[in-house]
């Protein structure tokens, strides 16, 4: 039921009430008071009819609306762009009239949405035309906002940068970027940090599934979602863990759903809470918050105890299981209740289960990522199915369900303070090969950085960056501390310890914000001065590529040109590099039109320099054309069937390998060896060497067995395994004579035997003159850094996966924990469990050091006796700003809360709907309304972390700008999450506190 809300509690912004609720009368008056269903919300939210869509929202902001009157008898162009909430990828269809957007259509020939959308979708529109967007740049002066030029603008921040620069050294301005910018921008953001000279970048990833990619490119080769969404309509079980698809990925529950109907496989939810996905589960499982190892080893110890698992696939294409089948054997049925909960007898069934309903897909969201154990849970799953063998088959797979719109994309961009585009790390040799890419000299980039070391070394994650200036400056790794902070197109409110992140917010010399929206960090911290706020367009004003969860690339058109005095990402990073003095260098291989770089030569260069992960087939023009054919991809496959693009998966799911001209057709599910790797086929990644260190037992880890389509692609001329492609490799096969003349002397150059980069018609050396270390050199180069395509090309011409077929690994003994294990949390009730699980000795990590049995051994359990969780909700996303900014969205969620069981409200003297104070150990509080629900097992709260506004019972959305920010303001739940990060990537920690609640 849509109702019109009164000024009260934690609903509408009090500050704001009169224009908020006459904004709501107007925009939403007609139905106020009467049940929407979903035709109605779609009609009134765009999904229309122009007219309709467009009747209550006024669009007296939009530029050249003029135009747009004398034009009124003019055609309508319908625009494709991707939806710019979550990363199931969806297409939006747009309808546009003399420059406005009037209305949308479904996008019926989209593979991946079919025509549907979640509530967000649906009122996507609003994102670009709403009337609270940032519209001009804007500055603080003694406490009030001031509208400044843009010019203004970037020389005050590029003075203040370039003092800072000067007096601390590079590492004292951090880039935070966004999952919520296209490829392009994101690749962008991360090259113009290296220009800077710092790796303290970041992104939304690092809060979301570092981990995954962490523990899962360490198990197999990628850290990325195996399969597709489409490919759960194979599935004859799916089994999910931490995820709550129904509202984090709405759309993706219409294949999850056509899998359980049409195969009428069994839907398995792990979650403690009872979830709108669960509700449609088979089987719910609900386990203790942060028990998740002990649940899947207790599932792992009835597979093995009935010799349920896939003997065949171990042998061939696992290695390590062994040494986990010992961890995994402490855990009896006994021990597994004792201290998750959940029954023997239900683990049980769930075994047996999964081992009669294969192919099994496993899904997990961010319930089992931030954890401090992060990367023993996205290990443990992945060894789940590797012992049940649904690896590399159609209908299984893990299906790690991405966030942000582009957080896939903006990952494999690199824009992380750990790793250079695609992937490639920090080292020397990846800084070289970034550097030929760009046409820079190494030296170069490094006389950009304070130093060698730090150019090398990872910066600071963004879930930590507020250590960088709390912190005394004795212990940190890095000359000073942080002094200016920029948060491009992220939100504040999704990290945890919120108050402590005051503090720093405070002490900042500057901090500038880059958004469409006006978002938490705004509002943080005691600031007069020093505070800048940049309009940057929306997606849908600009246009670029997009990478959704399952790898498929797709391109976005520009809707409308930027409103207000929105300039596109791209645009500021050109401003401010001019400002620096390295725009010449960082757009040496870019056109730049005014101060707009092409977005197409951005593609290229993406395309020239990430082989590692196969975007280097990816061409702008072969992904404009996947979405002019959209209609001839198989909505299960993603196969084109028949047209221009036969053969091909829809979007390129990367790896696309070598050059476009290969026209590799994408990879559709990872490490399927039943294809041809010509044809989207994979074994497992050699990316570990060719042997177990001694100490693990110094085995073979390639893969074994001559079974064609099982232990090696269909194919392959290598029937067996074989370690990544190198020159030195074809050499030896007698392969380098597959070679081009042109391949052989790029070969030479990337290993210094010439000078300048060789043109497409160079040559290769002479016998003659190839120096005596010849071999050595080129030897050395490989498919990786070979800037032709030609070691790659040869690989697969010959049925050869250039990265080689390795055994998937079941212990990562670089890791912490080499065999994931359970540690109980930092706070947890469960004081009896400690001395058995405890967690980490304290250490240093990214610059700072981490603390972890300091925090454990402190009992706060008598005081804060409930466990604390945290998620998102269908109606919202990440910080809010946009969300909550856009009033068909802020009408269906209005009140900030926390859902509680009823015992426990009881206790609490607290009823449904009652404001209550709910209190965490490090001194955070909120002020929210109850839920009294059976969601929640008695015991534990839930809370959602997107609203802003609130902070600790203070209204703090006076500080905005006048006419922006959001229509509904409430406390963001991190104001209560406490101190935790994950041992190898530092995600936070926010499924597993502890708190107190009483009333209000």
């Amino acid at each position: 039921m849509l109702r019109k809300k009164s000024d009260q509690g934690q609903g509408i912004e009090p500050g704001r009430a009169s224009g908020a609720q006459a904004r709501m009368a107007r925009v939403l008056g007609d139905i106020a008071g009467a049940t929407v269903d979903r035709r109605a919300f779609l009609k009134r939210s765009g999904v229309a009819a122009a007219g309709l869509g467009l009747a209550g929202l006024p669009l007296s902001h939009v530029r050249k609306a003029q135009a747009a009157t004398e034009n009124s008898s003019g055609a309508v162009e319908m625009k494709t762009s991707v939806c710019t909430f979550c990363a199931v990828g969806c297409t939006v269809k747009a309808e546009v009239k003399g420059g406005v957007w009037i209305g949308q259509e479904p996008a019926f020939d989209s593979p991946i949405n079919i025509g549907a959308h979640c509530a967000k979708g649906a009122a996507i529109r609003d994102e670009t035309i709403g009337e609270r967007r940032l519209k001009h740049p804007m500055k603080l002066v003694d406490g009030k906002w001031q509208k400044i030029s843009w010019d203004d603008a970037i020389n005050e921040i590029g003075d203040e940068m370039l003092k800072i620069r000067k007096e601390s050294g590079p590492d004292s301005v951090y880039w935070l970027g966004s999952a919520k910018v296209s490829n392009e921008q994101g690749y962008l953001y991360r090259k113009f940090a290296a220009f800077w000279g710092s790796n303290n970048v970041d992104h939304q990833a690092r809060i979301c599934h570092s981990s995954t990619v962490a523990g899962v490119a360490n198990t197999w080769g990628y850290g990325a979602m195996t399969n597709s969404f489409n490919d759960m309509h194979n599935s004859r079980a799916i089994i999910t863990f931490g995820g709550n698809p129904a509202e984090a990925h709405p759309v993706s529950m219409m294949h999850i759903l056509r899998a359980k109907e049409r195969n009428n496989a069994p839907f398995i939810v792990v979650d403690p809470r009872f979830t709108r996905t669960a509700a449609h589960a088979t089987e719910h499982v609900q386990p203790r918050p942060g028990t998740d190892i002990p649940v899947i080893w207790g599932i792992l110890w009835h597979i093995f105890e009935n010799g349920w698992e896939d003997k065949e696939f171990i042998r061939a294409r696992v290695w390590g299981l062994d040494e986990v089948r010992k961890e995994i054997a402490k855990w009896t049925p006994e021990e597994v209740e004792r201290v998750s909960g959940v029954p023997g007898s239900q683990l049980r069934r769930v075994a047996r289960t999964l081992a009669q309903s294969k192919p099994v897909c496993l899904t997990w969201t961010l319930g089992m990522t931030q954890h401090t154990i992060g990367n023993n849970n996205t290990r443990a799953m992945p060894i789940l199915q590797l012992a049940l063998g649904n690896i590399g088959k159609e209908g299984g797979g893990t299906n790690i369900f991405r966030g942000h719109d582009n957080v896939q994309g903006c990952t494999d961009m690199g824009v992380l303070c750990d790793t250079l585009p695609a992937y490639y790390g920090l080292t020397e040799g990846a800084w070289k090969h970034w550097a030929r890419v760009w046409g820079v000299s190494y030296d170069y980039l490094a006389g950009r950085f304070a130093s060698k070391d730090l150019m090398e070394a990872a910066g600071t994650p963004i879930s930590r960056w507020y250590e960088l200036v709390n912190m005394p400056k004795d212990e940190i790794d890095q000359p000073d501390n942080l002094r200016a902070m920029v948060f491009w197109g992220h939100s504040v409110n999704s990290l945890t310890r919120l108050p402590a992140q005051q503090d720093a917010f405070t002490k900042l010399d500057l901090l500038v914000v880059v958004d469409p929206y006006v978002p938490a960090s705004a509002l943080m911290g005691e600031r007069k001065n020093g505070t800048y706020l940049l309009p940057a367009a929306s997606q849908f004003e600009t246009y670029g590529a997009v990478t959704a969860s399952n790898r498929s690339i797709q391109w976005r058109e520009k809707v409308v040109e930027p409103l207000f005095e929105s300039r596109p990402d791209q645009t500021i990073m050109h401003l401010f590099a001019k400002k620096f003095g390295f725009a010449d260098e960082m757009f040496r291989n870019i056109e730049v039109n005014g101060d707009e770089p092409l977005i197409e030569d951005i593609t290229r260069e993406i395309n020239r320099g990430t082989w590692t992960i196969g975007y280097t087939g990816a061409s702008p023009e072969r992904l404009k054309e996947h979405m002019k054919y959209a209609h001839t991809f198989d909505k299960t496959t993603l196969r084109a069937n028949g047209g221009p693009l036969d053969g091909e998966y829809y979007g390129l799911p990367w790896p696309a390998w070598g050059t476009p001209e290969m026209k590799h057709p994408g990879s559709p599910n990872l490490y399927d060896p039943s294809k041809p790797v010509a044809e989207g086929g994979l074994p497992f990644r050699a990316r570990y060497g060719v042997n177990a260190p001694d100490d693990w037992g110094g085995a073979n880890i390639l893969a074994e067995g001559d079974e064609e389509g099982v232990s090696y692609t269909v194919g392959s001329e290598i029937r067996d395994g074989y370690p990544e492609f190198t020159m030195a490799m074809l050499a030896k096969l007698g392969w380098d004579k597959d070679l081009s003349a042109y391949e052989r002397a790029m070969i030479e150059w990337v290993a210094g035997l010439h000078d300048a980069e060789p043109a497409k018609d160079g040559a290769a050396l002479a016998d003659a003159d190839r120096p005596s270390d010849y071999d050595a050199k080129v030897g050395g180069v490989n498919w990786k850094t070979d800037l032709s395509g030609g070691i790659q090309r040869v690989a697969i011409k010959h049925g050869c996966a250039p990265y080689g077929n390795a055994k998937a690994r079941c212990v990562v003994w670089t890791f912490p924990d080499p065999i994931p294990i359970h540690r109980e949390p930092l706070y947890t009730p469960r004081r009896d469990l400690v001395a058995d699980y405890p967690t980490y000795p304290d250490t240093r990590r990214f610059r700072l050091p981490v603390k972890y049995a300091s925090i454990q051994n402190q009992d706060h359990s008598k005081e804060f006796p409930l466990v604390l969780s945290s998620g998102c909700l269908v109606e919202m996303e990440g910080g809010g700003a946009k969300s909550f900014a856009n009033p068909w969205l802020a009408e269906l969620q209005q009140d900030m809360f926390a859902q509680v069981n009823p015992r426990d409200a009881n206790n609490a003297n607290v009823q449904n709907g009652d404001m209550m104070m709910l209190e965490s150990p490090e001194g955070g509080s909120i002020k929210v309304m109850a839920r009294v629900t059976e969601a929640v097992a008695p015991g534990n709260i839930w809370i959602p972390y997107h609203f802003y506004g609130h902070f600790e019972g203070q209204d703090i959305a006076a500080k905005l700008p006048d006419g922006t920010g959001p229509y509904v303001v409430g406390e963001s739940g991190n104001i209560t999450l406490t101190y935790g990060y994950d041992s190898v990537t530092n995600i936070q920690e926010n499924k597993v506190s502890i708190c107190r609640i009483r009333a209000a």
